[in-house]
Protein backbone atom coordinates (compact mmCIF):
# COMPACT_ATOMS: atom_id res chain seq x y z
CA UNK A 1 0.00 0.00 0.00
CA UNK A 2 1.08 3.22 -1.01
CA UNK A 3 2.70 4.87 1.85
CA UNK A 4 3.31 8.65 0.65
CA UNK A 5 2.62 10.89 -2.72
CA UNK A 6 6.07 11.77 -4.41
CA UNK A 7 5.92 15.12 -4.52
CA UNK A 8 5.30 16.00 -0.32
CA UNK A 9 8.59 14.08 1.04
CA UNK A 10 10.63 16.52 2.95
CA UNK A 11 13.05 16.42 6.09
CA UNK A 12 10.44 15.83 8.13
CA UNK A 13 10.08 11.90 6.53
CA UNK A 14 13.73 11.57 7.19
CA UNK A 15 14.33 7.86 8.10
CA UNK A 16 11.11 6.59 7.15
CA UNK A 17 10.21 3.92 5.06
CA UNK A 18 8.38 4.64 2.52
CA UNK A 19 6.02 2.61 -1.04
CA UNK A 20 5.90 5.10 -3.41
CA UNK A 21 4.38 4.51 -6.84
CA UNK A 22 4.55 6.36 -10.26
CA UNK A 23 5.99 6.95 -13.58
CA UNK A 24 9.81 7.67 -14.36
CA UNK A 25 10.08 11.59 -15.43
CA UNK A 26 13.59 11.17 -16.10
CA UNK A 27 16.85 8.75 -15.66
CA UNK A 28 20.36 9.37 -15.23
CA UNK A 29 23.60 7.57 -14.36
CA UNK A 30 26.75 8.97 -12.40
CA UNK A 31 29.79 7.04 -10.60
CA UNK A 32 27.45 3.63 -11.10
CA UNK A 33 24.74 5.01 -8.74
CA UNK A 34 20.94 5.21 -11.18
CA UNK A 35 19.00 7.95 -10.01
CA UNK A 36 15.39 7.99 -10.76
CA UNK A 37 12.63 10.69 -11.25
CA UNK A 38 9.33 9.13 -9.91
CA UNK A 39 6.64 11.31 -11.10
CA UNK A 40 3.03 10.75 -9.78
CA UNK A 41 0.41 13.73 -9.65
CA UNK A 42 1.89 15.13 -6.67
CA UNK A 43 5.36 16.14 -7.94
CA UNK A 44 8.83 14.31 -8.00
CA UNK A 45 10.88 12.26 -5.66
CA UNK A 46 14.41 11.35 -6.62
CA UNK A 47 15.32 7.48 -6.22
CA UNK A 48 18.81 6.54 -5.84
CA UNK A 49 19.61 2.76 -6.58
CA UNK A 50 23.08 1.66 -5.62
CA UNK A 51 25.12 -0.96 -6.93
CA UNK A 52 25.25 -3.25 -4.33
CA UNK A 53 21.15 -4.07 -4.66
CA UNK A 54 19.94 -7.23 -6.31
CA UNK A 55 17.69 -4.92 -8.75
CA UNK A 56 20.55 -3.13 -10.01
CA UNK A 57 20.43 -5.13 -13.01
CA UNK A 58 16.85 -4.57 -13.58
CA UNK A 59 17.47 -0.29 -12.74
CA UNK A 60 19.92 -0.58 -15.55
CA UNK A 61 17.08 -1.72 -17.98
CA UNK A 62 14.39 0.74 -16.51
CA UNK A 63 12.79 3.15 -19.68
CA UNK A 64 11.15 6.73 -19.29
CA UNK A 65 7.35 6.45 -18.48
CA UNK A 66 7.36 3.32 -17.18
CA UNK A 67 5.24 2.95 -13.95
CA UNK A 68 7.32 1.54 -10.83
CA UNK A 69 6.67 0.48 -7.38
CA UNK A 70 9.16 1.62 -5.34
CA UNK A 71 10.36 1.02 -1.46
CA UNK A 72 13.26 2.37 0.33
CA UNK A 73 14.30 4.98 2.87
CA UNK A 74 14.19 8.84 2.58
CA UNK A 75 17.67 10.16 3.22
CA UNK A 76 19.50 13.49 2.89
CA UNK A 77 20.34 14.45 -0.53
CA UNK A 78 24.30 15.48 -0.72
CA UNK A 79 23.06 18.02 -3.82
CA UNK A 80 20.07 19.36 -3.09
CA UNK A 81 18.17 21.17 -5.36
CA UNK A 82 16.10 23.87 -4.12
CA UNK A 83 14.10 24.74 -6.90
CA UNK A 84 11.47 21.54 -5.55
CA UNK A 85 9.47 20.61 -2.93
CA UNK A 86 11.66 17.29 -2.19
CA UNK A 87 14.80 18.59 -3.48
CA UNK A 88 16.46 18.30 -0.34
CA UNK A 89 15.73 14.60 0.04
CA UNK A 90 15.66 11.17 -1.59
CA UNK A 91 14.71 7.57 -1.64
CA UNK A 92 16.96 4.86 -1.05
CA UNK A 93 15.76 1.95 -2.98
CA UNK A 94 15.41 -1.22 -0.72
CA UNK A 95 13.13 -2.75 -3.76
CA UNK A 96 11.96 -1.89 -7.64
CA UNK A 97 9.02 -3.96 -9.11
CA UNK A 98 8.11 -2.76 -12.90
CA UNK A 99 4.49 -2.46 -12.63
CA UNK A 100 4.58 -1.64 -16.77
CA UNK A 101 7.80 -1.10 -18.97
CA UNK A 102 6.88 2.05 -21.86
CA UNK A 103 7.79 1.97 -25.19
CA UNK A 104 9.28 5.22 -26.59
CA UNK A 105 6.17 7.64 -26.71
CA UNK A 106 4.57 8.82 -29.91
CA UNK A 107 4.38 12.26 -28.80
CA UNK A 108 6.80 15.30 -27.13
CA UNK A 109 6.49 18.91 -26.52
CA UNK A 110 7.45 19.19 -30.35
CA UNK A 111 4.58 17.55 -31.51
CA UNK A 112 2.09 18.32 -33.83
CA UNK A 113 -1.35 19.71 -32.58
CA UNK A 114 -2.83 16.15 -34.25
CA UNK A 115 -0.63 14.21 -32.99
CA UNK A 116 -1.35 15.45 -29.23
CA UNK A 117 -4.70 15.26 -29.84
CA UNK A 118 -4.50 11.34 -31.07
CA UNK A 119 -2.21 10.74 -27.62
CA UNK A 120 -4.24 12.60 -25.61
CA UNK A 121 -3.66 10.74 -22.37
CA UNK A 122 -0.29 10.98 -23.00
CA UNK A 123 -0.38 14.67 -23.61
CA UNK A 124 -2.04 15.21 -20.29
CA UNK A 125 0.64 13.69 -18.20
CA UNK A 126 1.96 17.26 -19.19
CA UNK A 127 2.61 18.81 -15.49
CA UNK A 128 1.21 22.27 -17.12
CA UNK A 129 -2.04 20.48 -18.02
CA UNK A 130 -2.49 18.39 -14.72
CA UNK A 131 -2.44 21.72 -12.95
CA UNK A 132 -4.94 23.42 -15.13
CA UNK A 133 -7.53 20.25 -14.12
CA UNK A 134 -6.64 20.56 -10.34
CA UNK A 135 -7.66 24.09 -10.43
CA UNK A 136 -10.71 23.45 -12.69
CA UNK A 137 -11.57 20.95 -9.50
CA UNK A 138 -11.45 24.19 -7.29
CA UNK A 139 -13.11 26.57 -9.16
CA UNK A 140 -16.25 24.02 -9.01
CA UNK A 141 -15.70 23.86 -5.31
CA UNK A 142 -15.80 26.87 -4.85
CA UNK A 143 -19.18 27.72 -7.25
CA UNK A 144 -20.79 24.70 -5.28
CA UNK A 145 -19.68 26.36 -1.61
CA UNK A 146 -20.96 30.01 -3.20
CA UNK A 147 -24.38 29.07 -4.10
CA UNK A 148 -25.18 26.45 -1.80
CA UNK A 149 -24.25 28.80 1.07
CA UNK A 150 -26.89 31.47 -1.56
CA UNK A 151 -29.95 29.05 -0.62
CA UNK A 152 -29.51 27.48 -4.20
CA UNK A 153 -30.72 23.62 -5.30
CA UNK A 154 -28.59 21.81 -7.19
CA UNK A 155 -30.43 20.11 -9.95
CA UNK A 156 -29.54 17.93 -12.85
CA UNK A 157 -31.49 17.97 -16.23
CA UNK A 158 -31.64 15.85 -18.80
CA UNK A 159 -29.76 15.23 -21.25
CA UNK A 160 -32.30 13.64 -24.30
CA UNK A 161 -34.26 16.49 -24.82
CA UNK A 162 -36.97 18.31 -27.53
CA UNK A 163 -35.08 20.04 -30.25
CA UNK A 164 -35.45 23.64 -30.13
CA UNK A 165 -34.51 26.69 -31.15
CA UNK A 166 -31.42 29.06 -29.63
CA UNK A 167 -29.41 29.78 -32.33
CA UNK A 168 -27.36 27.13 -33.22
CA UNK A 169 -27.93 23.83 -34.69
CA UNK A 170 -28.66 21.00 -32.50
CA UNK A 171 -27.18 17.32 -32.04
CA UNK A 172 -29.76 14.89 -32.64
CA UNK A 173 -30.22 11.49 -30.93
CA UNK A 174 -32.59 9.19 -33.11
CA UNK A 175 -35.20 7.09 -30.92
CA UNK A 176 -35.47 3.01 -31.07
CA UNK A 177 -38.63 3.08 -29.73
CA UNK A 178 -40.29 5.49 -31.86
CA UNK A 179 -38.29 5.02 -35.22
CA UNK A 180 -38.60 8.47 -37.07
CA UNK A 181 -38.17 10.58 -33.97
CA UNK A 182 -35.12 12.21 -32.20
CA UNK A 183 -34.46 13.74 -29.11
CA UNK A 184 -31.86 16.17 -29.38
CA UNK A 185 -28.85 16.97 -26.37
CA UNK A 186 -29.79 20.39 -24.75
CA UNK A 187 -27.56 23.55 -26.01
CA UNK A 188 -28.61 24.67 -22.73
CA UNK A 189 -30.87 23.82 -20.07
CA UNK A 190 -32.89 26.90 -20.94
CA UNK A 191 -36.39 25.84 -20.68
CA UNK A 192 -36.22 23.57 -18.22
CA UNK A 193 -34.48 25.58 -15.76
CA UNK A 194 -37.97 28.37 -16.08
CA UNK A 195 -39.66 25.45 -15.33
CA UNK A 196 -37.78 24.61 -12.11
CA UNK A 197 -38.69 28.22 -11.26
CA UNK A 198 -42.97 27.40 -12.18
CA UNK A 199 -42.26 24.56 -9.82
CA UNK A 200 -41.41 27.03 -7.10
CA UNK A 201 -37.08 25.97 -6.32
CA UNK A 202 -36.92 29.92 -6.25
CA UNK A 203 -32.96 29.49 -6.91
CA UNK A 204 -31.35 26.79 -9.08
CA UNK A 205 -27.85 26.40 -10.45
CA UNK A 206 -26.24 23.62 -12.58
CA UNK A 207 -23.21 22.33 -13.72
CA UNK A 208 -24.55 21.90 -17.02
CA UNK A 209 -23.24 19.73 -20.23
CA UNK A 210 -24.54 21.40 -23.08
CA UNK A 211 -23.97 20.60 -26.72
CA UNK A 212 -23.95 22.91 -29.97
CA UNK A 213 -23.27 21.52 -33.74
CA UNK A 214 -21.83 25.09 -35.15
CA UNK A 215 -18.61 26.21 -36.57
CA UNK A 216 -15.91 25.70 -34.18
CA UNK A 217 -12.89 28.66 -33.11
CA UNK A 218 -10.10 29.33 -30.43
CA UNK A 219 -12.63 29.72 -27.74
CA UNK A 220 -15.88 27.11 -28.85
CA UNK A 221 -15.77 23.41 -29.05
CA UNK A 222 -19.14 21.18 -29.91
CA UNK A 223 -19.78 20.10 -25.67
CA UNK A 224 -18.70 22.34 -23.32
CA UNK A 225 -19.84 22.76 -19.38
CA UNK A 226 -22.20 25.56 -18.37
CA UNK A 227 -22.41 26.90 -14.67
CA UNK A 228 -26.72 27.58 -15.14
CA UNK A 229 -28.50 29.66 -13.08
CA UNK A 230 -31.59 31.01 -12.20
CA UNK A 231 -33.84 33.12 -9.53
CA UNK A 232 -37.29 34.08 -8.85
CA UNK A 233 -38.47 37.49 -7.85
CA UNK A 234 -35.52 39.41 -8.33
CA UNK A 235 -34.71 42.23 -10.99
CA UNK A 236 -32.10 42.43 -13.01
CA UNK A 237 -28.99 44.62 -10.05
CA UNK A 238 -30.04 41.99 -7.51
CA UNK A 239 -29.01 38.88 -10.11
CA UNK A 240 -26.02 40.57 -11.31
CA UNK A 241 -25.35 41.48 -7.31
CA UNK A 242 -25.71 37.27 -7.06
CA UNK A 243 -23.68 36.94 -10.38
CA UNK A 244 -20.63 38.79 -9.56
CA UNK A 245 -20.22 37.62 -6.07
CA UNK A 246 -19.40 34.12 -7.34
CA UNK A 247 -17.24 35.57 -9.94
CA UNK A 248 -15.16 37.86 -7.41
CA UNK A 249 -14.70 34.16 -4.92
CA UNK A 250 -13.52 32.83 -7.52
CA UNK A 251 -11.02 34.90 -8.30
CA UNK A 252 -10.11 35.20 -4.55
CA UNK A 253 -10.07 31.73 -3.47
CA UNK A 254 -8.71 30.71 -6.69
CA UNK A 255 -6.04 33.27 -7.69
CA UNK A 256 -5.83 35.61 -4.64
CA UNK A 257 -6.81 38.22 -7.11
CA UNK A 258 -9.65 40.98 -4.91
CA UNK A 259 -11.57 41.57 -7.92
CA UNK A 260 -13.81 45.22 -6.84
CA UNK A 261 -17.67 44.87 -6.91
CA UNK A 262 -19.84 46.09 -8.61
CA UNK A 263 -18.74 45.91 -11.37
CA UNK A 264 -18.89 48.69 -14.13
CA UNK A 265 -22.35 48.81 -16.19
CA UNK A 266 -22.04 49.26 -20.09
CA UNK A 267 -24.99 49.71 -22.34
CA UNK A 268 -24.90 47.43 -25.36
CA UNK A 269 -25.36 50.88 -27.77
CA UNK A 270 -22.21 52.68 -26.12
CA UNK A 271 -20.31 49.13 -26.48
CA UNK A 272 -20.66 48.92 -29.84
CA UNK A 273 -20.43 53.27 -30.12
CA UNK A 274 -17.59 53.13 -28.61
CA UNK A 275 -15.48 49.83 -29.53
CA UNK A 276 -17.67 47.47 -32.13
CA UNK A 277 -17.82 45.09 -29.85
CA UNK A 278 -20.29 43.46 -27.84
CA UNK A 279 -17.36 42.17 -25.31
CA UNK A 280 -15.13 44.79 -25.45
CA UNK A 281 -11.70 44.47 -24.46
CA UNK A 282 -11.28 48.14 -22.26
CA UNK A 283 -7.35 46.95 -21.27
CA UNK A 284 -6.09 49.15 -23.63
CA UNK A 285 -7.52 52.58 -25.72
CA UNK A 286 -8.24 53.11 -29.40
CA UNK A 287 -11.73 54.01 -28.68
CA UNK A 288 -13.43 55.07 -32.24
CA UNK A 289 -14.23 58.48 -33.65
CA UNK A 290 -17.76 58.88 -35.59
CA UNK A 291 -16.43 61.25 -37.91
CA UNK A 292 -20.03 61.60 -40.37
CA UNK A 293 -19.52 65.13 -39.72
CA UNK A 294 -16.07 65.72 -40.18
CA UNK A 295 -16.12 64.11 -44.02
CA UNK A 296 -19.46 65.14 -45.17
CA UNK A 297 -18.74 67.57 -47.46
CA UNK A 298 -16.20 65.23 -49.38
CA UNK A 299 -17.00 64.68 -52.93
CA UNK A 300 -16.53 61.03 -53.03
CA UNK A 301 -19.03 58.14 -53.25
CA UNK A 302 -16.50 56.63 -50.13
CA UNK A 303 -18.05 59.03 -47.91
CA UNK A 304 -22.04 59.05 -48.88
CA UNK A 305 -22.12 56.40 -46.68
CA UNK A 306 -24.48 56.30 -43.14
CA UNK A 307 -21.12 55.15 -41.02
CA UNK A 308 -17.97 57.13 -40.90
CA UNK A 309 -16.20 55.20 -37.85
CA UNK A 310 -12.44 55.23 -36.92
CA UNK A 311 -9.53 54.86 -34.03
CA UNK A 312 -5.72 56.60 -33.88
CA UNK A 313 -3.23 54.66 -32.92
CA UNK A 314 0.62 55.67 -32.86
CA UNK A 315 3.29 53.94 -35.17
CA UNK A 316 5.92 54.87 -32.67
CA UNK A 317 8.01 52.36 -34.25
CA UNK A 318 7.10 52.55 -38.48
CA UNK A 319 5.17 49.25 -38.25
CA UNK A 320 2.54 50.35 -40.68
CA UNK A 321 3.99 50.24 -44.15
CA UNK A 322 2.18 49.68 -47.45
CA UNK A 323 1.77 46.23 -47.20
CA UNK A 324 1.03 46.41 -43.57
CA UNK A 325 -1.92 48.43 -45.05
CA UNK A 326 -3.11 45.80 -47.62
CA UNK A 327 -3.12 43.11 -45.00
CA UNK A 328 -5.19 44.59 -43.13
CA UNK A 329 -7.58 45.70 -45.86
CA UNK A 330 -8.09 42.35 -46.35
CA UNK A 331 -8.16 41.42 -42.80
CA UNK A 332 -11.39 43.72 -42.24
CA UNK A 333 -12.60 42.75 -45.07
CA UNK A 334 -12.70 39.44 -44.19
CA UNK A 335 -14.50 40.47 -41.12
CA UNK A 336 -17.25 42.25 -43.12
CA UNK A 337 -15.78 45.57 -43.35
CA UNK A 338 -16.90 47.36 -46.79
CA UNK A 339 -13.22 49.22 -47.17
CA UNK A 340 -10.20 50.42 -44.70
CA UNK A 341 -8.91 54.00 -44.94
CA UNK A 342 -5.85 55.34 -43.48
CA UNK A 343 -4.43 58.39 -42.61
CA UNK A 344 -0.64 59.02 -41.64
CA UNK A 345 1.35 62.37 -39.93
CA UNK A 346 4.69 61.51 -40.41
CA UNK A 347 6.79 64.53 -39.14
CA UNK A 348 4.05 66.99 -40.40
CA UNK A 349 3.70 65.42 -43.84
CA UNK A 350 0.30 63.18 -44.12
CA UNK A 351 -0.12 60.60 -46.13
CA UNK A 352 -2.78 57.27 -46.76
CA UNK A 353 -5.41 56.15 -49.26
CA UNK A 354 -7.54 58.90 -49.16
CA UNK A 355 -5.39 62.01 -48.07
CA UNK A 356 -5.88 63.44 -52.37
CA UNK A 357 -9.85 63.59 -51.15
CA UNK A 358 -9.41 65.86 -48.14
CA UNK A 359 -8.58 69.57 -48.12
CA UNK A 360 -6.78 71.31 -45.30
CA UNK A 361 -9.52 72.56 -43.87
CA UNK A 362 -10.55 68.68 -43.00
CA UNK A 363 -7.08 67.73 -42.00
CA UNK A 364 -7.11 70.70 -39.05
CA UNK A 365 -10.48 68.86 -38.06
CA UNK A 366 -8.52 66.19 -38.05
CA UNK A 367 -5.40 67.02 -35.92
CA UNK A 368 -3.10 64.06 -36.64
CA UNK A 369 -0.60 63.62 -34.23
CA UNK A 370 3.04 63.27 -35.40
CA UNK A 371 3.60 59.35 -35.85
CA UNK A 372 -0.41 58.82 -35.69
CA UNK A 373 -2.29 56.76 -37.89
CA UNK A 374 -5.99 57.15 -37.97
CA UNK A 375 -7.63 53.82 -39.38
CA UNK A 376 -11.55 54.46 -41.03
CA UNK A 377 -14.38 52.25 -42.60
CA UNK A 378 -17.42 53.26 -44.16
CA UNK A 379 -20.45 51.76 -45.16
CA UNK A 380 -24.37 51.82 -44.76
CA UNK A 381 -24.49 49.00 -42.19
CA UNK A 382 -23.96 50.47 -39.18
CA UNK A 383 -23.80 47.41 -36.94
CA UNK A 384 -21.00 45.44 -39.79
CA UNK A 385 -18.94 48.85 -40.04
CA UNK A 386 -18.52 48.95 -36.31
CA UNK A 387 -17.85 45.34 -35.59
CA UNK A 388 -15.28 45.05 -38.58
CA UNK A 389 -13.51 47.83 -37.12
CA UNK A 390 -13.67 46.43 -33.41
CA UNK A 391 -12.17 43.12 -34.93
CA UNK A 392 -9.22 45.29 -36.17
CA UNK A 393 -8.81 47.10 -33.05
CA UNK A 394 -8.56 43.88 -30.62
CA UNK A 395 -5.93 42.69 -33.02
CA UNK A 396 -4.14 45.97 -33.13
CA UNK A 397 -4.18 46.26 -29.64
CA UNK A 398 -2.26 42.06 -28.98
CA UNK A 399 0.00 42.71 -31.98
CA UNK A 400 1.04 46.20 -30.45
CA UNK A 401 0.89 44.86 -26.83
CA UNK A 402 -1.25 47.50 -25.86
CA UNK A 403 -3.04 44.97 -23.65
CA UNK A 404 -2.44 45.82 -19.75
CA UNK A 405 -2.24 42.55 -19.33
CA UNK A 406 -1.92 43.29 -14.85
CA UNK A 407 -5.60 44.74 -15.31
CA UNK A 408 -9.23 43.20 -14.71
CA UNK A 409 -11.64 44.61 -16.81
CA UNK A 410 -14.92 42.78 -15.56
CA UNK A 411 -17.91 44.58 -16.76
CA UNK A 412 -21.67 44.23 -17.64
CA UNK A 413 -23.09 44.78 -20.82
CA UNK A 414 -26.46 45.54 -20.45
CA UNK A 415 -29.67 46.27 -22.92
CA UNK A 416 -28.84 44.47 -25.73
CA UNK A 417 -31.52 44.64 -29.09
CA UNK A 418 -34.06 41.85 -28.48
CA UNK A 419 -34.25 41.42 -31.72
CA UNK A 420 -31.81 41.29 -35.33
CA UNK A 421 -31.96 41.12 -38.75
CA UNK A 422 -31.26 37.76 -40.47
CA UNK A 423 -28.84 37.79 -43.59
CA UNK A 424 -32.28 36.64 -45.30
CA UNK A 425 -33.85 40.30 -44.14
CA UNK A 426 -36.41 38.17 -41.45
CA UNK A 427 -36.20 38.91 -37.87
CA UNK A 428 -34.57 36.82 -34.99
CA UNK A 429 -34.14 36.99 -31.14
CA UNK A 430 -30.83 38.22 -30.39
CA UNK A 431 -31.11 35.94 -27.47
CA UNK A 432 -33.19 33.77 -26.89
CA UNK A 433 -37.48 34.24 -27.23
CA UNK A 434 -38.11 33.91 -23.93
CA UNK A 435 -35.96 37.63 -22.99
CA UNK A 436 -37.96 40.42 -21.40
CA UNK A 437 -38.05 43.21 -23.38
CA UNK A 438 -38.00 46.37 -21.65
CA UNK A 439 -40.71 47.86 -19.90
CA UNK A 440 -40.89 51.37 -22.10
CA UNK A 441 -40.20 49.09 -25.11
CA UNK A 442 -42.77 47.01 -24.94
CA UNK A 443 -45.13 49.44 -27.00
CA UNK A 444 -42.78 48.90 -29.79
CA UNK A 445 -43.12 45.32 -29.98
CA UNK A 446 -45.72 44.82 -33.00
CA UNK A 447 -45.13 48.35 -34.28
CA UNK A 448 -41.38 48.69 -34.56
CA UNK A 449 -39.52 45.62 -33.13
CA UNK A 450 -36.13 46.55 -34.08
CA UNK A 451 -36.41 49.71 -31.86
CA UNK A 452 -37.07 46.96 -28.48
CA UNK A 453 -34.13 46.25 -25.83
CA UNK A 454 -34.04 43.88 -23.32
CA UNK A 455 -33.19 43.26 -19.80
CA UNK A 456 -30.35 40.71 -21.11
CA UNK A 457 -26.53 41.31 -19.95
CA UNK A 458 -23.39 39.48 -20.31
CA UNK A 459 -20.18 39.59 -18.51
CA UNK A 460 -17.42 40.29 -20.48
CA UNK A 461 -13.64 40.44 -18.95
CA UNK A 462 -10.38 40.33 -21.47
CA UNK A 463 -12.14 40.57 -24.66
CA UNK A 464 -14.32 37.38 -23.23
CA UNK A 465 -17.85 36.83 -22.79
CA UNK A 466 -17.74 34.95 -19.88
CA UNK A 467 -21.49 34.70 -19.33
CA UNK A 468 -24.64 35.81 -19.74
CA UNK A 469 -28.66 35.89 -19.56
CA UNK A 470 -31.75 37.65 -18.74
CA UNK A 471 -34.88 38.41 -17.44
CA UNK A 472 -37.41 35.93 -18.76
CA UNK A 473 -40.45 37.15 -19.70
CA UNK A 474 -43.58 35.81 -17.21
CA UNK A 475 -46.41 37.75 -19.21
CA UNK A 476 -48.10 35.44 -21.85
CA UNK A 477 -49.53 38.15 -23.54
CA UNK A 478 -46.12 39.91 -24.21
CA UNK A 479 -44.47 35.72 -25.17
CA UNK A 480 -47.52 35.52 -27.81
CA UNK A 481 -46.31 39.43 -29.29
CA UNK A 482 -42.69 38.26 -29.22
CA UNK A 483 -43.93 34.75 -31.11
CA UNK A 484 -45.52 36.63 -33.65
CA UNK A 485 -42.66 39.14 -34.69
CA UNK A 486 -40.51 35.81 -34.89
CA UNK A 487 -43.36 34.88 -37.39
CA UNK A 488 -43.84 31.53 -35.47
CA UNK A 489 -47.32 29.93 -35.79
CA UNK A 490 -49.58 29.16 -33.06
CA UNK A 491 -49.02 25.51 -34.31
CA UNK A 492 -45.61 25.98 -34.06
CA UNK A 493 -45.35 27.67 -30.78
CA UNK A 494 -47.27 24.91 -28.86
CA UNK A 495 -45.13 22.33 -30.96
CA UNK A 496 -41.77 23.64 -29.90
CA UNK A 497 -42.85 25.43 -26.57
CA UNK A 498 -46.31 23.54 -25.62
CA UNK A 499 -44.90 22.75 -22.16
CA UNK A 500 -43.43 26.37 -21.41
CA UNK A 501 -46.51 28.21 -22.50
CA UNK A 502 -48.95 25.54 -20.60
CA UNK A 503 -46.63 26.28 -17.40
CA UNK A 504 -47.83 30.17 -18.06
CA UNK A 505 -51.38 29.46 -17.09
CA UNK A 506 -50.27 27.79 -13.76
CA UNK A 507 -48.85 30.37 -11.78
CA UNK A 508 -45.39 31.79 -13.94
CA UNK A 509 -43.08 33.75 -11.44
CA UNK A 510 -41.22 36.56 -12.83
CA UNK A 511 -37.67 35.16 -13.41
CA UNK A 512 -34.30 35.70 -14.62
CA UNK A 513 -30.71 34.04 -14.30
CA UNK A 514 -27.16 33.21 -16.86
CA UNK A 515 -25.30 30.94 -17.72
CA UNK A 516 -21.47 31.07 -17.45
CA UNK A 517 -18.92 29.27 -19.78
CA UNK A 518 -16.91 27.39 -17.21
CA UNK A 519 -14.50 26.31 -19.90
CA UNK A 520 -13.95 30.36 -20.82
CA UNK A 521 -13.67 30.90 -17.43
CA UNK A 522 -10.82 28.29 -17.13
CA UNK A 523 -8.79 29.78 -20.22
CA UNK A 524 -9.19 33.67 -17.82
CA UNK A 525 -8.15 31.76 -15.09
CA UNK A 526 -5.17 29.97 -16.41
CA UNK A 527 -4.43 32.36 -19.01
CA UNK A 528 -5.32 30.56 -21.82
CA UNK A 529 -6.00 31.14 -25.24
CA UNK A 530 -7.32 28.33 -26.55
CA UNK A 531 -10.36 26.19 -25.13
CA UNK A 532 -9.21 23.13 -25.80
CA UNK A 533 -6.09 23.78 -23.15
CA UNK A 534 -9.09 23.51 -20.47
CA UNK A 535 -11.09 19.91 -21.99
CA UNK A 536 -9.77 16.75 -21.02
CA UNK A 537 -10.80 15.24 -24.28
CA UNK A 538 -11.29 18.17 -26.75
CA UNK A 539 -12.42 17.28 -30.34
CA UNK A 540 -10.55 19.33 -33.32
CA UNK A 541 -11.80 22.46 -35.34
CA UNK A 542 -13.36 20.27 -37.49
CA UNK A 543 -15.18 18.27 -34.53
CA UNK A 544 -13.37 15.17 -34.56
CA UNK A 545 -12.23 13.30 -31.97
CA UNK A 546 -8.66 11.87 -32.89
CA UNK A 547 -8.61 9.82 -30.38
CA UNK A 548 -11.28 7.84 -30.15
CA UNK A 549 -11.27 7.93 -34.33
CA UNK A 550 -15.22 9.63 -33.98
CA UNK A 551 -17.41 10.40 -36.08
CA UNK A 552 -17.32 7.04 -37.30
CA UNK A 553 -19.78 5.19 -39.17
CA UNK A 554 -21.86 2.31 -37.70
CA UNK A 555 -22.99 -0.94 -39.10
CA UNK A 556 -26.12 -1.92 -41.43
CA UNK A 557 -27.91 -3.93 -38.51
CA UNK A 558 -28.13 -0.83 -35.80
CA UNK A 559 -29.07 1.64 -38.85
CA UNK A 560 -32.08 -1.02 -39.08
CA UNK A 561 -32.91 -0.99 -35.20
CA UNK A 562 -33.56 2.88 -35.38
CA UNK A 563 -35.30 2.95 -39.13
CA UNK A 564 -32.29 5.34 -40.68
CA UNK A 565 -30.97 5.06 -44.24
CA UNK A 566 -28.12 6.75 -44.64
CA UNK A 567 -27.89 8.31 -47.88
CA UNK A 568 -24.66 9.88 -48.88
Amino acid sequence: MRTNYNGELTKENLGQQVKLFGWVNKIRKLGGLIFIDLRDTSGISQIVVKPETSFYDLAQSITNESVLEVDGVVVLRENPNLKIKTGEIEVNATDIKVLSKAEALPIDKNSSDENKLKYRYLDLRREELQDTFKTKTKVLEVVRNYFNKNRFVECETPILCKSTPEGARDYLVPSRVFNGEFYALPQSPQILKQLLMVAGFDRYYQIAKCFRDEDLRADRQPEFTQIDVEMSFMEQDEILTVLEGMIKEVFDKVLGVKLVTPFPRMKWDDAIYNYGSDKPDTRFGLKFEHLEDVFKDVDSPLFNSKTIVGFRVADINNVFTRKKFDELTEFIKHHGGSNLLYLKNQAGTVSGSIVKLLNDDILSKLNLADKEVLFLTTGDNYLKSCNALGSLRKRLGEELDLIDKNMYDFKWVVEFPLFELAQDGSITSSHHPFTRPLKEHEKFLLTDPLKVYSYAYDMVAFGYELGGGSLRIYDRDIQSKVFQVLNISKEDQMAKFGYLLDAMKYGFPPHGGAAFGLERLMMVLTGRDNIRDVILFPKTTTAQDLMLDCPSSVDEAQLKELGIKVDL
